[in-house]
């Protein structure tokens, strides 16, 4: 089996259990008295703190000789964590559950990236090839575990993530390469890897590009967090909400497939003002509760406003970072996008909900269109310039 689809596969592990927390845990939470303020908390915690958890981890997986040893680690906790959820522990004790498995699942992503970009690089295939495969599975997901709800109890979400992320950790094992952490075949010190997260953080042009890219990311925090109780709302089951998010993901997959050439000619800065000008047009409309048949063309943004951001956040924190940091880059990265400013948006998501419904999509416009001028500063960074 070749590695693209080898590493493909692994994604397929990861995103075939975030396939169904992102649109159905809210559901599961909903299904047990939680409010909608409650329900953004606890989404919101675990991102809130990313900033901090991120890093750590990160440092953490850089301890091992392999860079696989972690995410089998890390696939095990949140396993055991899911399972804790199924007991009746309240608000209080679902949230630190909640918390622990979210903060360390999280993680998973960022850490395969940099083994992917890295083999892409050396063995010379798209990244979007396997990260594509990924996304097809979390279209399953989406599809499979909608019309499972539509037929049963929410019970069956906690049932589906736990068995995808213990998959995930055997395919850790038994997928990924045995790629070292450090090519000279040590562990660095842990005061070289704090130093190596200092420089990032120190770096104004790497932040202004992560900054740039995670509030348009973090933008979709409503979207992820209450589109389904949104769209419920207006009549549409559940069934057909899996169709919709699998539509978003489907145009996702065929961009990083099919775009790659278009991709490199426009580059990073581009992509990321591209992606960024249409989250500001997708979630404006969308808070004003389109019609059905409108919400499909809608959806097809979804390749620009998350795909194109996604990859542009990708190279540029590559692009900005060096062997030594190349996984703290990545998870602070990782951490804005997904973690800080995804968690505010999802603590201001559940009250907008509760009192506006679906008019809450308009404060993410605002802050795709903070994340656009960001987006726009980057061009007068020289080390992105054209070689």
């Amino acid at each position: 089996m070749s590695l693209p689809v080898r590493l493909g596969l692994f994604y397929s592990a990861i995103f075939v259990g975030t396939g169904a927390s992102s649109p159905y845990m809210p559901v599961w939470f909903a299904e047990r008295g939680l409010s909608g303020a409650q329900i953004g908390l606890i989404l919101s915690l675990p991102m809130l703190a990313r900033t901090i958890t991120a890093p750590l981890l990160a440092i953490w997986a850089d301890s091992f000789r392999l860079r696989r040893t972690a995410l089998i680690f890390l696939a095990l906790g949140v396993a055991g964590t899911y399972g804790l959820m199924a007991l009746p522990l309240g608000f209080a004790g679902w949230a630190v559950a909640w918390f622990a498995a979210s903060s360390a699942i999280s993680t998973i992503s960022p850490l395969t990236d940099v083994i992917v970009l890295r083999r892409a690089r050396r063995d010379g295939f798209n990244y979007g090839w396997p990260r594509g495969i990924g996304s097809v599975a979390f279209i399953v997901a989406n599809l499979t575990v909608g019309w499972l709800l539509a037929r049963g109890s929410p019970e069956l979400v906690l049932v589906w993530i736990t068995a995808a992320v213990s998959l995930t950790a055997v395919c850790a094992r038994l997928l990924l390469p045995p790629d070292p952490v450090h090519e000279e075949g040590h562990s660095a010190r842990l005061s070289d890897r704090f130093a190596g997260v200092g420089e990032l953080l120190r770096d104004r042009d790497f932040m202004t590009a992560v900054f740039a890219a995670g509030m348009i990311q973090s933008a979709h925090a409503f979207y992820y967090g209450f589109s389904t109780l949104a769209w419920k709302g207006q009549g549409i089951p559940e069934s057909t909400t899996g169709v919709l998010w699998a539509v978003g993901v489907a145009v996702e997959v065929g961009f990083m497939w099919f775009m790659e050439p278009w991709r490199r000619r426009i580059g990073p800065r581009r992509l990321l003002v591209l992606g960024g000008a249409a989250a500001v047009i997708r979630w404006t409309v969308y808070g004003f509760s389109p019609p059905l048949w409108l919400l499909f063309p809608l959806q097809a943004l979804h390749a620009l406003s998350y795909a194109a951001t996604f990859l542009a956040a990708l190279q540029l924190a590559e692009r900005l970072s060096t062997p030594r940091n190349a996984s703290a880059a990545q998870t602070i990265n990782s951490a804005l996008s997904s973690g800080m400013l995804m968690g505010l948006a999802t603590l201001a998501s559940g009250p907008l909900f509760d009192r506006f419904g679906a008019q809450g999509y308009l404060l993410m416009a605002a802050m795709c269109a903070v994340g656009l001028i960001g987006a726009v500063r980057l061009y007068g960074v020289g080390r992105l310039d054209p070689p």
